[in-house]
């Protein structure tokens, strides 16, 4: 009995994601006899399908099986077939998310726009502002007062020490003035305030948006940057300006009282040496100082605030990274602003 084997070859869609499927071997039942036909003619309905991604050629052989008498269809991939590009080619930047710092950065910069654009507006929630006023001022004074107080006299005994040796004590007065209005005051009660109020700033506004609370507040018309954010740095703003000049003054008299009581040198040398070395300018810049701080503090903390996500734990590190960042933020503005303030040589203590 003569065998023989015919190898016809049609196209054959091999793809695992469409309704095509291969197992390496696909067997066509074709009737079979003692007679080879001379032909075998393979009939099928033209379908179409519609795929992701491009095809891959394959050729189908059908050969007599010679365990069952059947002849069986064998899959042979063509290995000389340049594969084309996909169809849906993937674009450099489409796997790629913006690091978390970036996007929150730009987040705060938007929200500082629509602060000023809404308080421009005259849109602010006045009730809500004058609550976070009363927190943000009289309920921070007794913790900045008692750091001042202290840094006051830290100060005061590295500088008397020095100056007294030097027969300098009349400078004592003018250089604690100085150096409390430009730097000190306004840059301890930041930090302060930072610690306190910023804090507080993240975690509210990042529970409320974890539990979903702005949402809410957008279903019933009121918008949350209104009612939230424009109140608390507009509160922080104004409230920390006033909180500089007390601390300003409470640092002063601790450095004058400690240096009569343990140094020996005069409450009135001191005060009379802060007199003639402060200028209004000096007092002026520590406002604007601390205005700007506490924009940076507001604004830093109610943005980190509402992108919190992650739950009770995301507000956890909200928190923490608003206070980092709000610190960060005040010692580059106070050198900024300081450089621009404070150029050229200065004489404030020629006349002591």
């Amino acid at each position: 009995m003569q065998t023989a084997s015919y190898l016809h070859t049609f196209p054959y869609c091999s793809y695992r994601r469409s309704l095509f499927k291969s197992d390496g071997w696909n067997k066509l039942q074709i009737p079979y006899s003692s007679r080879l036909p001379e032909k075998v003619v393979l009939i099928g309905r033209p379908q179409t399908c519609k795929l992701l991604r491009p095809l891959k050629e394959t050729r189908l052989c059908a050969v007599p099986n010679t365990d069952d008498g059947h002849p069986s269809v064998s899959v042979l991939e063509d290995s000389n077939m340049n594969h084309a590009p996909t169809s849906e080619e993937e674009t450099l930047f489409s796997k790629w998310s913006p690091p978390r710092y970036l996007w929150r950065g730009f987040s705060a910069l938007i929200l500082a726009g629509q602060v000023i654009i809404r308080t421009l507006k005259g849109k602010v929630h006045w009730k809500n502002t004058l609550q976070q006023l009363r927190r943000v001022g009289p309920s921070s004074v007794g913790v900045c007062l008692l750091t001042a107080a202290f840094v006051g006299m830290a100060f005061t005994i590295q500088f008397v020490r020095e100056f007294t040796r030097l027969g300098l004590s009349r400078a004592v007065g003018g250089v604690l003035a100085l150096a409390f209005a430009r730097e000190l005051s306004p840059v301890v009660t930041s930090i302060v305030v930072a610690g306190r109020i910023g804090s507080a700033f993240a975690a509210e506004l990042g529970t409320m948006q974890v539990s979903e609370q702005t949402d809410t507040l957008r279903v019933l018309g009121a918008n949350p940057v209104d009612y939230l954010v424009t109140p608390r740095v507009i509160a922080t703003s104004i409230a920390l300006p006033f909180l500089t000049l007390m601390c300003f003054t409470v640092g002063m008299a601790s450095s004058a009282l400690l240096a009569d009581g343990i140094y020996g040198v005069s409450i009135n040398i001191i005060l009379e040496s802060a007199r003639r070395a402060l200028k209004p300018w000096d007092i002026i810049s520590a406002m604007i100082k601390s205005q700007a701080f506490g924009a940076i503090i507001s604004i830093v903390s109610c943005a980190w605030g509402v992108t919190t996500m992650g739950g009770a734990k995301g507000v956890g590190e909200s928190t923490t990274s608003a206070v980092v960042i709000s610190l960060v933020g005040i010692f580059i503005a106070d050198f900024v602003l300081s450089y621009f303030f404070f150029q050229g040589v200065g004489d404030s203590l020629k006349n002591l």
